[in-house]
């Protein structure tokens, strides 16, 4: 099991950018793939980004591509969330998310049953 904790979420204006962390602790985070999700008021959760285990590969939802990029830092146990050009739109509560299975498995992870942990999420509000 790995536990994951979100930071860097707040209140930005529309066209403005914000990076999202989220550190991981329990298990080999170098071993498995990363993703971020979001979930706004009264929607269901939705994919956003996703990395491979050695961060050679990303994927993203068609919504951020082009605007929102996914890195990883497998010395600090560390993936982030790159948001540039943000629209109310992406008002949502953010969540970390890290692959049941390691490598290549599930990839790209994109979907919530794929997730093995999920982080506690933070708030991210565009106004506009």
């Amino acid at each position: 099991q790995v536990r994951l904790v979100e930071s860097g979420g707040g209140l930005v204006q529309a066209g403005g950018s914000l990076r999202l962390s989220c550190a991981a602790s329990g298990r080999t985070f170098s071993s498995y793939g990363m993703g971020w999700f979001r979930q706004a008021p009264e929607k269901e959760r939705e994919f956003v980004a996703a990395i491979s285990w050695s961060g050679g590969s990303t994927y993203y939802a068609d919504s951020v591509k082009g605007r929102f990029t996914i890195s990883r830092d497998n010395a600090k146990n560390t993936v982030y969330l790159q948001m540039n050009s943000l629209k109310p739109e992406d008002t949502a509560i953010y969540y970390c998310a890290a692959s049941k299975d390691p490598y290549g498995s599930n990839w790209p992870l994109r979907s919530s049953t794929a997730v093995g942990s999920w982080g506690q999420g933070t708030q991210v509000t565009v106004s506009s």
